[in-house]
């Protein structure tokens, strides 16, 4: 089965920006930049504020109750972001598709980057692969892109102290 990237690559974004938010907007796109978006982004009034806003509303999408309610997120926002998917070849590096206008601001590539990659993510793994850390009390953001599916724990550090907690409550157990 052959997955997106554009899916993984754009929910991995917005969940290492959810995990640790930079404190300065070019922070924000120093962080696009490891993630492999290489377009210049004309700077704006705001534009620090106006992406945390951005990724607000992306975790309204980690925190849906249901997949309904996800869906209903993700088609809300893609509306808003309104851009024509457009194919583009950044001087030879290959052909792709870009989901966005050609000279957006950062906030409103970033609107359109996570929520069409998350509906990307979420209809090519299932709806169920995206969620927040399952070790109590992390609350970061678990992007699921195991090939089975049963990732939990945003880092191996809380799948062990998770494990540790679990074995030590059997053990009290009578």
């Amino acid at each position: 089965m052959h997955l997106n990237p554009y899916g993984e690559y754009a929910v991995l974004l917005a969940q290492s920006l959810a995990n640790g938010w930079p404190s300065k907007r070019s922070r924000v796109v120093d962080r696009t930049r490891e993630f492999g978006m290489t377009m210049p982004f004309p700077e704006r009034a705001e534009d620090h504020i106006r992406c945390r806003v951005v990724l607000d509303t992306w975790l309204s999408v980690v925190d849906a109750g249901t997949p309904d309610d996800r869906a209903a997120i993700l088609n809300e926002q893609m509306a808003v972001a309104s851009a024509y998917p457009r194919l583009t070849d950044h001087n030879g590096e290959g052909w792709h598709l870009h989901y966005r206008d050609v000279d957006n601001d950062l906030p409103r590539v970033l609107r359109a980057v996570f929520m069409v990659g998350t509906a990307l993510h979420l209809t090519t793994r299932g709806m169920t692969r995206l969620g927040r850390c399952a070790a109590a009390p992390c609350t970061n953001v678990v992007v699921d892109v195991s090939r089975n599916g049963t990732q939990r724990y945003c880092s191996p550090r809380c799948g062990s102290r998770d494990a540790v907690r679990r074995h030590r409550a059997r053990l009290q157990s009578p």
